[in-house]
């Protein structure tokens, strides 16, 4: 331990020379070195979509979740990363009498490749899992800390970085799988039927987005457009809670912006949803504290 706690200390006063990455950005860890991030992020809605109806639901008030997560990028090598995330959620109301929720979401680990680069323009390959870490109750919407089902993701992105002047296009696309869930109930109800078992099936969904940003040496900020979007389920139903069978879509406009002159850095996001369905309309960010090890 201690001569972990004097390696720490010396990375302390060197430099840092790459970026804190994530799975939807074309920049990597160097091998053999660790970004650490802690993280903590809010979101709040009181308007929500009940199908393609728009309205607000006064049994609740303000609906907010909050989210406290360690975050690692790993560089395996340096066209080669490995990203591993772990959230605590809960969540509460303003009004009403739903109880919230809280408690370890689920883990989940990505693999990020860089497999082709020309001229600024790069191609990557991205691939991820998650699982749940405690068993949270899935079933109790919007009050619930996730789905509580297991997910495959791959992810194609491409992005292409002027040289000179470090502005950036980043455009991805994602397909998700996830598996069946079990709620502590005999039946429910789903697409206008009645299933008399305690086996859900969730949704599979896609993802994509685009980002329009500058990265230099010792900052990052873009704008971003995102799409979240179930490729089947049903709808909630009138004055009902929702159900992990819903087709939930979401459109998310927003802000991202990096400082790391060094080991240490910070990073901030802000996001709008601005169209969506059977899903709250939500204003959320988050806000970072970073820390870079080098191995070598």
């Amino acid at each position: 331990m201690k001569k972990q706690l004097l390696t720490a200390a010396l990375l302390l006063t060197s430099a840092a020379t790459s970026w804190a990455q994530m799975a939807h950005d074309a920049i990597y860890m160097p091998k053999k070195t660790i970004c650490a991030a802690a993280m903590y992020g809010r979101s709040n809605w009181n308007w929500y979509w009940e199908n393609t109806l728009k309205r607000e639901n006064f049994n609740i008030g303000t609906h907010s979740t909050q989210s406290a997560s360690l975050m690692a990028a790993v560089g395996l090598s340096d066209r080669v990363n490995l990203i591993v995330n772990v959230p605590y959620i809960w969540t509460s109301t303003s009004a009403g009498n739903l109880m919230g929720q809280k408690g370890f979401q689920d883990i989940s680990g990505w693999l990020k490749v860089n497999a082709f680069e020309y001229k600024g323009f790069s191609v990557h390959g991205i691939a991820g899992v998650s699982t749940p870490l405690s068993s949270y109750v899935p079933s109790f919407q919007p009050m619930s800390i996730g789905m509580g089902a297991r997910s495959v993701a791959g992810r194609v992105l491409l992005n292409y970085k002027h040289p000179k002047t470090g502005l950036y296009l980043t455009a991805h696309g994602s397909y998700i799988w996830r598996s069946t869930i079990r709620i502590d109930q005999d039946s429910y109800q789903a697409d206008g039927r009645v299933y008399n078992t305690n086996e859900v099936a969730v949704p599979n969904a896609t993802d994509a987005a685009v980002r329009l940003g500058i990265l230099r040496r010792t900052f990052q900020t873009e704008v971003f457009a995102e799409q979240f979007a179930c490729t089947s389920g049903d709808n909630i139903r009138r004055n009902d809670m929702p159900f992990p069978t819903n087709n939930m879509q979401a459109t998310t406009v927003g802000w991202y912006g990096k400082y790391q002159p060094h080991n240490i850095g910070f990073n901030a996001r802000a996001g709008y949803v601005t169209n969506g369905l059977n899903m709250g309309q939500s204003t959320s960010f988050m806000l970072g504290l970073l820390y870079q090890i080098n191995l070598k």
